[in-house]
């Protein structure tokens, strides 16, 4: 059965999108030695494409129109990276310490509180503090643990 998401971002600037998830958003990662963005490096080359830990991850999936907040609503269908953490006050107060961008300051969104953050070579990512229930939280608390 399923044991993980492998989420993808395309990237103008992969190296550059590499480089923030690593040294801004600090995310741990391991090198895959079999890539490379340069055609010439032979595979096996230890320069190899970062793969990065998310962590606990959940997939919801919304309706392309509906209400919300008596407001009726429309969205194109298409896929959209979220990072959750647990304070975005501190989180963005970090990541602006790191040298991100952020659009502003953390507003409320109905399901929580969040912020977009420039990401370089691709298009921004929602960081924001959840208000709605997770389930990568139940499914962890609920998993058995072993020694």
């Amino acid at each position: 059965m399923i044991t993980a998401v492998h989420t993808l971002i395309y990237s103008d600037d992969a190296v550059a999108t590499r480089t923030f998830f690593k040294d801004v958003l600090g995310l741990p990662h391991v090198t895959d030695a079999g890539s490379s963005d340069d055609p010439a490096v032979a595979a096996g080359d230890p320069a190899g494409w970062l793969v990065f830990d998310t962590g606990p991850s959940e997939l919801g999936v919304h309706p392309t129109k509906g209400e919300f907040a008596g407001e009726s609503f429309t969205a194109p269908r298409h896929h959209q990276i979220s990072l959750m953490v647990d304070d975005i006050t501190a989180t963005v107060a970090e990541l602006r310490e790191r040298g991100a961008v952020c659009d502003g300051e953390p507003r409320d969104l109905g399901f929580g509180i969040g912020i977009e953050v420039d990401v370089p070579g691709t298009d921004p990512v929602l960081v924001y503090e959840p208000r709605h229930a997770t389930a990568y939280r139940r499914a962890t608390a609920a998993r058995p643990t072993t020694s």
